[in-house]
């Protein structure tokens, strides 16, 4: 565990892999590989039980089979994009070809693996998807605290910040919002305290990032 995981330090002893599949001797293969490494997995025979286990806030991601009883790998993917979720999935069948594979990595699956495969592949899929959760969630993370300072600004304040953004000067921000030029001042300082942005530059990439209204 710790040889292979040495390479992989985006995968945390917390890490879930959740594996789908109908075929109950290939789960519990799968389920024993992957806690050879020592993550933790969580075993389901259909898409239905799956949803039906409330899933801890922790970094995971899917191991799929394309063909289920009851909805299909493939769509089940499909509802997951329509959610916004974005659980990695790595997908594995008997039955792929060209066309299905396209449409899984379209929509965003990390690998397809096709049965049957080498246990290297598996763990190295799995280990991918695991790090783009990783990753993902420090993004989100990152999105959620800049929204939270945003809220802090107030309604002058925010209007300033996007039309500061916009590379507008402070005396034409005055022009527009009909304040004097050294209170339009008095309000970028504040915005940029309070958005803890320590250069005008980074500023500028949280109004990108919070899809500020830079035109107005």
């Amino acid at each position: 565990m710790g040889i292979y995981q040495a390479h992989n330090k985006n995968v945390t002893d917390t890490s879930i892999v959740y594996i789908v599949d109908d075929d109950q001797l290939l789960r519990e293969s799968l389920s024993s590989l992957l806690r050879s490494i020592g993550l933790r997995v969580e075993i389901f025979a259909s898409v239905a039980d799956f949803l039906a286990f409330r899933r801890p806030d922790e970094p995971s991601c899917l191991v799929l089979d394309v063909r289920l009883q009851g909805i299909s790998g493939l769509d089940f993917q499909n509802e997951l994009v329509k959610a916004n979720e974005s659980l990695p999935i790595v997908f594995m069948t008997g039955y792929g070809d060209i066309a299905m594979t396209v449409r899984a990595m379209k929509a965003g699956a990390i690998d397809f693996l096709a049965k049957p495969f080498r246990d290297q592949d598996l763990l190295d899929a799995v280990t991918l998807a695991l790090s783009k959760d990783v990753e993902q969630r420090e993004i989100d993370k990152g999105k959620a605290q800049l929204r939270s300072q945003y809220a802090t600004l107030t309604a002058r304040e925010q209007r300033i910040m996007a039309l500061a953004a916009s590379g507008r000067m402070n005396k034409q921000i005055a022009d527009v919002v009909c304040l004097s030029e050294i209170t339009v001042k008095i309000h970028r300082a504040s915005v940029m305290r309070k958005m803890n942005a320590k250069t005008f530059a980074e500023l500028v990439r949280m109004a990108e990032a919070l899809n500020l209204d830079t035109k107005a």
